[in-house]
């Protein structure tokens, strides 16, 4: 069974900087798809990044330039580093896992919250 736990989530000023971690327990990391989702209030879940086994990241347009997703191995843990927040930015910040033969994330943490005021 694998286990997420998320932290550095807080309240930012637009502009500021914010890192988020998600420590990855229970299984052989290496093998895992690592991703960040948020959901903001009134809105659908949407994917903002994620990160292969082999460390080939994808960013969601809105975040691109912006925000960058890293994996460390050897702390099985993937980082979420947040540059020029936007008030747009403010959500529930969920970090995901799947197999990498899994289609679909179907692993989830507990999720913290980002907000940036203007």
């Amino acid at each position: 069974q694998v286990e997420l736990a998320e932290s550095g989530g807080g309240l930012v000023q637009a502009g500021d900087s914010l890192r988020l971690s998600c420590a990855f327990y229970g299984r052989t990391f290496s093998l895992y798809v690592m991703g960040w989702f948020r959901q903001a209030p009134g809105k659908e879940r949407e994917l903002v990044a994620q990160i292969t086994a082999g460390s080939s990241t994808y960013e969601a347009d809105s975040v691109k330039g912006r925000f960058t997703l890293s994996r460390d191995n050897a702390k099985n843990t993937v980082y979420l580093q947040m540059n020029s927040l936007k008030p747009e930015d403010t959500a529930v910040y969920y970090c995901a896992a799947k197999h990498r033969s899994t289609p679909e994330f179907d692993y989830w943490g507990q999720g913290t919250q980002v907000t940036v005021s203007s």
